[in-house]
């Protein structure tokens, strides 16, 4: 008789599996690893190819400039006046010389570029780098 409420109590006891809970939560880490790097960078840009390698490790200003002719500064949309007085502000806030990036599409125009170079060189900016795709 004790034997049989015994194998009643184990049968009855509810179980709670957590094996597909914790697969379902891995594949969705995995997911989000893969998926993070590409969410990073909002702005469709494709840059012209190249072989230098951009030094800077912190990129503390990016210029980016779409098929479209918008100006992005990191990530942000701006306005070719406000661009360059949010560059001013930067380097007046910045004890050191900060590189800007510049990011143009290959569709843009090379006039468009130089114009957008020369405009953060005469707001103080020393360090201008362009950004390309490896080749």
């Amino acid at each position: 008789m004790r034997i049989r409420r015994n194998r009643l109590k184990k049968m009855m006891a509810p179980e709670i599996v957590l094996t597909p809970l914790i697969d379902t939560f891995c594949v969705l880490l995995v997911i989000f690893i893969v998926a993070a790097p590409m969410v990073q960078n909002g702005i469709r840009v494709d840059l012209p190819f190249g072989k230098s390698k951009e030094v800077g490790a912190s990129q503390e200003l990016v210029v980016t400039i779409n098929k479209e002719n918008k100006l992005f500064l990191n990530t942000y949309p701006v306005t070719h006046d406000a661009l360059i007085a949010q560059v001013r502000r930067s380097l007046a806030q910045h004890k050191e010389d900060i590189p800007v990036y510049v990011r143009a599409d290959e569709k843009v125009s090379y006039g468009k570029v130089i114009e957008i170079v020369d405009e953060l060189k005469q707001a103080g900016v020393r360090f201008v780098a362009m950004s390309t795709r490896p080749a």
